[in-house]
């Protein structure tokens, strides 16, 4: 085994991962190949896990593994027992006919007090729209709508799947700094599925890059240097690379940090140790 791989393969420091996940597979039925194949990944307290990938690369398919919403194939997934868990979906859709109000929508579907309600709204950046129409929403506010209604049970890991569709520039950077204001505040673990490289790749402690399986992960600083990421996101990969060895090399131990290699990726360990 690459030494690199340790930590990520669940043999490393000690600390009891929130989900851990073992030469997982997942198919579709009749289809000729598995959406996602041979994934082994795990989640540490406190820590933010973004997945990237292409389109149809099996990031989502990839979260409701780990989540335990889709039957697995092969391989096996642990989850900390009692794991309290936060969602902000991909895609809401609220029928427009029908009239909903922040307040209401929080008290969906277990109720909560006007305290608790008050209190979530404020921390994600939104105070006082209980009364607010939820179609009057802005495409941030109704994302920190979102947040706020998944910090409601305290949960020990936030999973956002895309959370920043629709937004603009401005609007995704913000959103990512308050989730590492949250993480910060709550101790709450971060898996986010996202193709936003640059800012997200920024706020991450762990990459998890997937094109059907684990082309690599690690650091961020590790995977933007690797040639599976390039070749994935070509043009896009530059700026992130560019960032990393601008703003963070001086900061991080690049054999320590680690960078994952799946089986057939087709280099060797040794060519990021430099």
């Amino acid at each position: 085994m690459c030494p690199l791989c340790r930590r990520d393969a669940g043999q490393g420091d000690g600390m009891t991962p929130l989900v851990r996940a073992e030469m997982v597979s997942v198919s579709h039925p009749g289809a000729d190949r598995p959406v996602i194949s041979q994934i082994s990944m795990r989640i540490e307290p406190a820590e933010i896990v973004t997945v990237v990938g292409p389109n149809g690369s099996g990031k989502s398919t990839l979260v409701r593994a780990l989540l335990g919403q889709v039957p697995l194939s092969s391989g096996k997934v642990e989850r900390l027992d009692g794991l309290r868990i936060g969602y902000v979906p991909q895609r809401v859709h609220i029928e427009r006919a029908m009239p909903m109000t922040v307040r209401r929508f929080l008290s969906l579907p277990v109720r909560v007090s006007d305290a608790q309600a008050a209190h979530v709204l404020a921390r994600t950046g939104v105070p006082g729209l209980e009364r607010r129409q939820i179609i009057s929403l802005s495409g941030g506010q109704f994302q920190r709508v979102l947040l706020a209604r998944a910090l409601l049970n305290a949960p020990q890991l936030l999973v956002l799947d895309e959370p920043t569709q629709g937004l603009d520039q401005p609007g995704i950077i913000a959103f990512y700094q308050l989730i590492e204001e949250v993480r910060a505040e709550t101790g709450a673990a971060v898996l986010m599925v996202s193709h936003d490289l640059l800012v997200v790749m920024r706020a991450s402690d762990k990459v998890v890059c997937l094109n059907g399986h684990v082309c690599c992960q690690g650091t961020p600083q590790a995977v933007s240097a690797a040639p599976e990421y390039r070749a994935l996101f070509g043009a896009e990969s530059q700026g992130t690379l560019a960032l990393y060895r601008h703003h963070h090399d001086h900061d991080h131990d690049h054999v320590a940090g680690g960078h994952q290699h799946s089986p057939d990726c087709g280099h060797h360990p040794q060519e990021f140790q430099a």
